[in-house]
């Protein structure tokens, strides 16, 4: 089995009393120089945030011995995926964009982080496309009703009498303007193939994201019966204005995901009754397994920025709790084990640490969430010397 093992350097990014993390997997925190990385500053770790919890928002500067900067506040946020933080494609030196709370509900905020001026949005965001000119939305309060540690809390969910609202769903944002609109219903995915399995249950989106040219996006259709655990997901894929909605897996099971390129998904799914990584092709039929012998289980996975590689994580094991990041190369099938990490049973569920490493921009470095010192904080591995090597 082509397995190896090459435990990389790894250091700490942040320090204590407070306790640090970015969030999910999908988003990358360091800026365009390289130098500044993203970071949230919470007071707690083991418990969910109430409405009044306050996240603060900073950057860490990497060139002055990681000092703390602090840049704004949001009480939109949670464990799994933050406040969808991340610097805007616009100017990635300069700009970041982050979801709040206001008055009139969710929103989101772009903050010059050199001047401090703030430009607050009516939608919250949850995928902006990499050049930082649009956005897509969904009902955080609905996600945070069916699937909690996702979405945010101290707003109702104005539909939550409606299993499959038709006014509610996927918005679409100019992120110039914060004019939005609807453009996919949770009632218009239910109806697309219409299961028996769909009938009685509530029904929500999740996990959106753009291809890199802001072409497409994706996003998962889920449904479960009202105060039971399971859940049925579905993926589809759309243009930012709604149209050419296209259901690509329909089998019941959808995890993480990244696109390889603007036409290619990489999925754990269930496709042909097997659960693997498999390589979507979008608009087509076309699935093939990815990594089949050695990909054994599902984690949160991304593409180097040059594509040569995968980056993913694993749960905890059942003999030393210890999650595992991983780096594969679809070209040799090498998977290549590059650290393993404790994770205390007791953080579980909601507020559970997953580790969610992601590639800095040169794709020569990981950063990743991590509570294996008893402490939620952000960690970097130097994986270039695997990276750079020619397998």
């Amino acid at each position: 089995m082509p397995t190896a093992e090459h435990i990389c350097p790894v250091t700490r990014l942040t320090e204590g009393p407070f306790y640090h993390f970015y969030g999910y997997y999908d988003k990358c925190p360091w800026d365009a120089t390289g130098r500044y990385v993203l970071v949230m500053r919470v007071a707690f770790m083991n418990r969910p945030p109430t409405p009044e919890d306050i996240a603060v928002l900073g950057m860490v500067d990497t060139c002055q011995g990681n000092r703390w900067r602090p840049v704004a506040e949001t009480v939109a946020w949670y464990w799994q995926q933050g406040t969808m933080l991340q610097w805007l494609g616009s100017a990635p030196d300069r700009f970041v964009i982050f979801n709040r709370r206001g008055e009139a509900g969710f929103g989101c905020t772009i903050l010059d982080v050199q001047t401090g001026e703030q430009r607050h949005l009516p939608r919250p965001i949850y995928a902006v496309d990499s050049r930082g000119t649009q956005a897509v939305s969904l009902n955080f309060s609905r996600v945070h009703r069916h699937r909690p540690g996702y979405g945010y809390v101290g707003v109702p969910d104005q539909w939550a009498d409606d299993l499959a609202p038709a006014a509610d769903g996927i918005y679409h944002m100019d992120l110039q303007t914060g004019q939005s609109r609807l453009i996919v219903s949770i009632a218009q995915a239910v109806a697309t193939e219409h299961e028996a399995s769909m009938d009685g249950c509530s029904h929500w989106f999740n996990h959106l994201q753009f291809n890199p040219s802001g072409t497409r996006f994706l996003f998962l259709h889920r449904w479960a019966k009202p105060g039971q655990p399971h859940r049925h997901t579905r993926m589809f894929t759309a243009n930012p204005d709604g149209s050419d909605l296209l259901l690509l897996a329909r089998e019941g099971m959808v995890s993480h995901f990244d696109w390889r390129d603007d036409d290619h998904i990489l999925a754990w799914s269930r496709h042909n009754g097997e659960n693997h990584y498999h390589l979507y092709a979008d608009r087509s039929n076309h699935v093939e397994i990815v990594g089949g012998d050695v990909l054994d289980q599902d984690g949160h996975c991304s593409y180097s920025p040059d594509r040569h590689w995968i980056l993913t994580d694993t749960y905890p094991d059942r003999v030393e709790s210890k999650r595992t990041i991983l780096l594969y190369h679809p070209a040799t099938n090498t998977r290549i084990n590059v650290g393993r990490f404790y994770s205390a049973p007791e953080i579980t569920g909601e507020i559970r640490c997953d580790l969610h490493p992601r590639w800095n921009r040169d794709g020569t470095c990981v950063c990743f969430d991590s509570i294996h010192e008893g402490v939620r904080q952000m960690y970097l591995m130097d994986v270039s010397e695997i990276v750079n090597s020619r397998l």
